[in-house]
């Protein structure tokens, strides 16, 4: 899958690895889903992409489904 960040912000988000509230690299990526070379220009999506910075823990959500 190829991806493209395009924005990084760092926010206190709840960590379930942690069990607690940690600081968080936050970004939006675009994901390439399409594994078919014919539709992989018409198949990226954008995912929220979560980093815990306490213990590493990574986390992506699909904007479309949030």
């Amino acid at each position: 899958m190829s991806k493209t960040q395009s924005t990084q912000a760092e926010l206190r988000e709840h960590c379930d690895e942690c069990g607690t509230t940690t600081p968080h690299a936050v970004s939006i990526e675009l994901k390439t889903e399409s594994q078919k070379k014919t539709n992989r220009a018409f198949s990226r999506e954008p995912y929220r992409v979560t980093q815990c910075r306490v213990c590493g823990d990574e986390y992506a959500q699909r904007m479309n489904n949030a």
